[in-house]
């Protein structure tokens, strides 16, 4: 009954999200559009569809408004996030002593499609586990082993959000002020702001801390998880917050100049809303990471900040989903014929074959 239960409240948390999203969205992006006159006169006039296109012809401006030079270094954060999310798996592999088992292309090459179709579909623990499970036993892990790079994956990811949201929330406290708008558990001070930083860092340092006390081994359901050795967690330190800071970097640079709210608000902003929609369990957050985002924004035109989210899911989300279907045709096409070389009759036996690469 439990698991049934189990299986109804997340989809339900979903649509529930959604639906509050796309609530706040329209208000929001409403209002902001109908400070020219004109435009609310046409909403005022509107149907609830023509009021939607109006607002995104309004969002279209804003887009067009965008610089190139700021498309130019938006698409170059985003090269530099992905870059940095091919050294997720690297040190997955490094931890589990099979670094040398594939090439850095291969691995980035793998990473690059894990992370592409995992944040667009979302559940990304099991689709980007699933894509790892098939490249990655190909290069001779085990099933356990793929379990457990998929583990230190998640774990590079919250420990770097941890760190980068600490940092900012201690440099730039007021950036969860704007949130008790949306509900009185989020009416947080200065004080409480930098409290909540102070203990990510500390949950951040005890991490740190115990790598270098080389913690024992856990064991889960028969699968050995060692703590990350110093020389990971270093490294972790180092290229988990550069995927961060590019991802981010993509809406930083496609913002407005006028009432740029500066990087580490951008940053707090970015890690906020991108953990809420991973929570809702929504396909790319889709709304809610809007939404949030929207709310931690007031400075900026609603417009605006519409308009650069847009353009980090172009960049982030899109491009990368399209160039990665391709991909995987290509792989699973040579690792077919590699295992159905031609000439072999039909029901003949055959001597197992290594997949190239």
């Amino acid at each position: 009954m439990m698991s049934r239960l189990k299986d109804f409240i997340w989809p339900l948390i979903g649509i529930a999200a959604v639906i509050w999203s796309v609530r706040l969205l329209y208000v929001k992006l409403a209002a902001e559009a109908g400070a020219n006159p004109a435009v609310q006169s046409l909403l005022d006039a509107g149907t609830p569809w023509s009021n939607i296109v109006t607002i995104a012809r309004v969002i279209g401006e804003r887009i067009a408004a965008i610089p190139p030079h700021a498309f130019v270094m938006a698409g170059l954060s985003a090269i530099v996030a992905y870059l940095a999310l091919a050294w997720y798996d690297k040190l997955a592999l490094m931890h589990l002593g099979k670094a040398g088992n594939a090439s850095f292309p291969y691995v980035a090459t793998t990473a690059f499609v894990t992370y592409a179709l995992a944040h667009n579909i979302g559940v990304t623990v099991l689709s980007g586990g699933a894509v790892r499970y098939r490249a990655y036993t190909a290069k001779g892990l085990t099933g356990p082993e793929v379990a457990i790079l998929v583990v230190i994956c998640s774990l590079t990811f919250f420990y770097a959000a941890a760190l980068m949201l600490g940092v900012a929330l201690i440099a730039a406290p007021q950036l969860l002020e704007p949130l008790g708008k949306l509900s009185p558990w989020f009416q947080l001070s200065d004080t409480a702001g930098r409290i909540v930083g102070g203990v990510l860092l500390l949950g951040c340092f005890a991490y740190m801390i115990g790598s270098l006390l080389k913690l024992p081994i856990i064991k889960i359901r028969g699968v050995e998880l060692a703590y990350p050795a110093p020389r990971i967690v270093a490294i972790q330190t180092i290229i988990a917050p550069i995927e961060i800071i590019g991802a981010a970097g993509i809406i930083y640079f496609a913002l407005p100049a006028e009432g740029h709210p500066g990087f580490l608000l951008v940053i707090g902003a970015f890690l906020l809303s991108f953990c809420a929609g991973l929570v809702s369990q929504v396909p790319g957050g889709v709304g809610v990471m809007e939404a949030i985002f929207l709310a931690l924004m007031p400075e900026v035109p609603a417009t605006s900040v519409f308009a650069a989210l847009l353009v980090w899911r172009l960049l982030y989300l899109i491009v990368p989903l399209v160039v990665s279907i391709p991909v995987v045709l290509l792989y699973e096409r040579a690792r077919y014929k590699a295992e159905h070389p031609k000439g072999v009759a039909a029901g003949a036996p055959t001597t197992p074959v290594i997949p190239p690469g």
